[in-house]
């Protein structure tokens, strides 16, 4: 039996990217929070210093697409450690800044 090909099917789509959007913006810090029907990350940027962090962009996902992109940075995490070696976290993930959970009922972590 032959399995069809997985590009078959499938429909391609062209992605334009904005010049403004395509120099990113620098974020480290990224607060997580969810509901029944959705994932909000907003990420943000802490300075040294500075006691006020603004958000700098906000991303709002279903929870099947939030999974997808947990898998996508699996799959793209394990390519980059296998090219460049393993990305090491600095630091304890008890205190200050890095992934936390909060405890609150609306589901909110923080990750750095």
């Amino acid at each position: 039996m032959n399995k069809p090909d997985a590009q078959q099917g499938q429909q391609q789509i062209n992605i334009e990217i904005g010049e403004k959007e395509s120099e990113g913006i620098y974020s480290n810090l990224a607060i997580i929070t969810h509901s029944g029907a959705e994932f909000v990350v907003d990420f943000t940027r802490v300075l040294p210093g500075v006691p006020k962090a603004r958000v700098q962009a906000r991303i709002i996902m279903t929870p099947q697409h939030t999974k997808l992109l947990l898998n996508a940075l699996r799959e793209n995490i394990d390519k980059f450690e296998r090219q460049f070696g393993e990305i090491r976290l600095e630091g304890s993930s008890t205190g200050g800044f890095g992934f936390q959970t909060s405890g609150s009922s609306g589901g909110s972590e923080k990750v750095n």
